[in-house]
């Protein structure tokens, strides 16, 4: 039975490149298309690697998302973490000194539960931050608690180096992700929105063949996979298109809810 043939029972997406428009917003067509398929009995999971802080105007009441690429589940409705995952503290130190060791200039910032924090070279370098949650503070005091995401910045490198002159200090020890940030994202090993919606549809009876998922960008990609159908955007990198049998429109096009109208066509 090929994916299409199966009824499903929850759609997961992830936001920006893919179900948010260029400007940042969720066009009225997908709002409508997400609110159509929710009636009809499917459930609607956000899959980002923004922080929950970052979702609260985006997500409507009862939709879960899967924040900081799979280290944390957050309830938009109550304020509140339904799972997590973190870098222990003595992992996380060990990888502040062994960048720094490699790529001197590096700097970092944290992702700690429901809040944010970052060392002062951070902080120097990082164009319009947001106020942080935590004290300025080294990033080994930062990383104290360990951290669900540890954020990892050079000044003078492009992303795609830092990541690929880093992956091997990296190593074993920990999961790289690349969202297109101009910075490395930093979680436990394990950590991906994959292992994230895979545990959440297990506690709920739902099937791998029972999901449909967006994506864009490499840190889709086990996502995609994992899904009984995954479908990429016209706009997604290069690596994705290339790796996903099935496309959509361009999140600016609505892809997303080209999909969903299909699956639920108005009455």
């Amino acid at each position: 039975m090929s994916a299409t043939a199966v009824s499903p029972r929850l759609i997961a997406t992830d936001l920006d490149g893919t179900l948010l428009r260029g400007d940042g917003t969720i066009s009225p067509r997908t709002r409508a298309a997400l609110a159509r398929v929710r009636r009809a009995g499917i459930e609607v999971v956000l899959a980002t690697g923004r922080p929950a802080r970052h979702v609260r105007a985006l997500a409507d009441a009862g939709v879960p998302v899967i924040c900081l690429n799979g280290a944390l589940v957050y309830d938009v409705e109550r304020h509140a973490i339904i799972d997590e995952t973190r870098l222990t503290a003595a992992v996380a130190c060990d990888l502040v000194e062994r960048l720094r060791a490699r790529l001197p200039g590096t700097c970092f910032a944290v992702e700690v539960g429901l809040e944010f924090g970052w060392e002062p070279s951070y902080g120097r370098h990082r164009a319009k931050l947001e106020p942080a949650l935590l004290p300025l503070a080294d990033a080994r005091a930062l990383c104290a608690r360990g951290v669900n995401k540890l954020i990892g910045f050079h000044p003078e490198l492009a992303p795609d180096a830092f990541v690929s002159r880093s992956s091997d200090v990296v190593g074993e020890h920990a999961f790289v992700a690349y969202s297109g940030a101009p910075f490395l994202e930093i979680s436990a090993l394990g950590v991906s929105k994959a292992a994230a919606l895979a545990d959440y549809c297990a506690a709920r009876g739902i099937a791998a063949r029972e999901v449909i998922a967006f994506g864009d960008m490499p840190n889709d990609l086990p996502m995609l996979a994992w899904a009984g159908r995954g479908i990429a955007m016209s706009n997604a990198h290069a690596s994705v298109l290339a790796a996903v049998a099935e496309s959509t429109l361009s999140n600016d096009d609505d892809g997303v809810a080209q999909v969903l109208e299909q699956l639920v066509p108005h009455h």
